[in-house]
């Protein structure tokens, strides 16, 4: 446990920035896998939007600095080629 305040402090804030993280990064899972299982049954209206909510959320990710910028680029890019093959 710390004794200095500031790393009190610094204990404090991370707790709080894993909170945020962690949450970002599960919606950001939870949506591909969404877009995923509806690929598959082949709902074309809601291919697109489980889509675009998981580019939304893959960006609010990488922006973060949670998921690099080139994986960020290849999970999009497999996205929105499981959907062009879908058609």
């Amino acid at each position: 446990m710390p004794n200095i305040a500031s790393a009190k402090k610094r204990v404090r804030s991370n707790a709080k920035k894993e909170v945020v993280n962690r949450f970002v990064t599960s919606s950001m899972r939870t949506a591909i896998k969404k877009f995923e299982k509806s690929v598959k049954s082949g709902n074309a209206d809601e291919v697109n939007n489980n889509l675009n909510i998981a580019l939304q959320r893959v960006d609010k990710a990488k922006n973060s600095g949670l998921v690099h910028k080139n994986k960020a680029a290849r999970i999009k890019s497999r996205l929105t080629k499981m959907k062009n093959n879908m058609e």
